[in-house]
């Protein structure tokens, strides 16, 4: 067998098998149809894919609207919810209340 499989679309991982018709993830338990448009993933400032409840850190300060409060670089961000729009993560920092914040301020942090 010279193809191989693509990886997971979801999670990237590389252990992707296929059953009929459909490409399966062991790992994420995402399955998809081959040749199948994935433009809806929500992707990280290194190009990680998102999830709901994964977990992520700030990779720049972030000053807040309409008040004094700054998130730091670093802040930990866990269970995290992703929703469509400009602000594509939705969470609740310790400190700071319900934000939504860009995928572009945040980098994947493996749990």
């Amino acid at each position: 067998m010279t193809d191989t499989l693509p990886p997971c679309p979801a999670c990237s991982s590389a252990f992707t098998y296929q059953v009929d018709a459909l490409f399966n993830c062991p790992e994420c338990g995402h399955e998809w149809a081959p040749g199948e448009a994935e433009e809806d993933v929500i992707r990280d400032s290194v190009g990680n894919a998102l999830a709901d409840g994964d977990t992520v850190t700030v990779i720049k300060d972030l000053k807040l609207k309409g008040s004094s409060t700054v998130v730091k670089v670093g802040t930990k961000v866990r269970n995290i919810r992703l929703v469509p729009g400009d602000h594509d993560i939705d969470c609740k920092i310790p400190g700071v209340g319900q934000i939504g914040l860009k995928s572009q301020f945040v980098k994947k942090v493996a749990d």
